[in-house]
């Protein structure tokens, strides 16, 4: 199996540098708008610990939205059921940064993958704690789901969304009037963007997700239960506004990031990270999710059989 999905992986990574079909970056944000769009990489952790990677596997990225998967398994071990009484768990339907919705349904998201809904996961990690305490939790949740300790926060970056994240500010300053924001929202948001910050590789983010696939030589740290609603929450919202577009095209939970990351997970079967920073029009990784069609198309992985 590995050495087969490695000959595969090697040609996918060479049919997309031929193609040169990268789309645009994430360009509000400074950091990430010098980022150069013709990259890729890819990494597949298998059952049992075995890894198959081609392109710029090892190349440390942005995560950004990821992150929202890691800290929403953070929030879950801490509470448990009590942060749906706070955030939805249906698809948006709009942009990861609308703020539509969030005045239709006073103050209360749809769900923890949109950037206002991440901001009320966000809060509840700093719950009795000052930001830096919640940021460990993140980092030590990820440095132990991958079992890698060098992974850390860019903080260029986190400065450089700090400077321009005004639609970020006006969702955390709706949330307060809401009172669903515990904290200061410049705490929150503080917290918020260096969390989106975190940068690992493909290899290190495929290591990572084995715990919500629920990988045989995983470590431990999430129930069944819990990966299975993480895996769900991937499925229904995890490509925001694309989430649909990307079922239907792949067939298994994935989750976006504006950096140009994608986690997919395949059940029992394999964690899947991908990275290529150029973003299509819903703000997900152009070539990444057409690597995970393909990658679906075939192995024939899917969650629908």
């Amino acid at each position: 199996m590995s050495a087969v999905l490695e000959q595969f992986l090697q040609g996918l990574d060479a049919e997309i540098r031929a193609a040169g079909d990268w789309g645009e970056v994430a360009a509000y944000i400074p950091e990430l708008a010098r980022v150069d769009p013709a990259q890729f990489g890819i990494a597949i952790a298998l059952p049992g610990g075995g890894m198959v990677a081609a392109g710029q596997s090892g190349q440390r990225f942005s995560i950004q939205s990821v992150s929202k998967v890691f800290s929403l398994a953070c929030v879950l071990g801490r509470i448990g059921e009590q942060i749906w009484t706070r955030v939805g768990r249906e698809p948006s339907g709009r942009r990861f940064d609308s703020i539509l919705s969030l005045e239709d349904e006073r103050g209360r998201p749809r769900n923890p993958f949109i950037n206002a809904g991440a901001l009320v996961t966000t809060d509840e990690l700093l719950a009795g704690r000052v930001p830096k305490e919640a940021l460990a939790e993140i980092l030590g949740f990820l440095r132990a789901a991958a079992e890698d300790g060098d992974i850390h926060i860019d903080k260029a970056v986190a400065g450089s969304e700090a400077e321009t994240g005004y639609r970020n500010v006006a969702l955390a300053n709706y949330l307060k009037s809401f009172g669903n924001l515990r904290n200061p929202p410049e705490i929150t948001l503080g917290t918020y963007f260096h969390q989106c910050a975190i940068e690992m590789s493909c290899v290190q983010l495929a290591r990572a997700g084995r715990v919500i696939a629920g990988l045989a030589g995983a470590p431990a740290m999430l129930s069944p239960v819990k990966a299975r609603r993480i895996s769900a929450l991937m499925m229904m919202c995890g490509h925001y506004d694309g989430s649909g577009d990307f079922a239907f095209r792949v067939g298994l939970p994935g989750k976006s990031g504006v950096g140009g990351g994608i986690l997919l997970v395949a059940p029992g079967r394999a964690s899947v990270a991908i990275w290529s920073p150029g973003l299509n029009g819903y703000g997900n990784s152009q070539m990444g999710t057409y690597a995970a069609e393909r990658l679906a198309r075939e192995t024939g992985w899917s969650v629908f059989g």
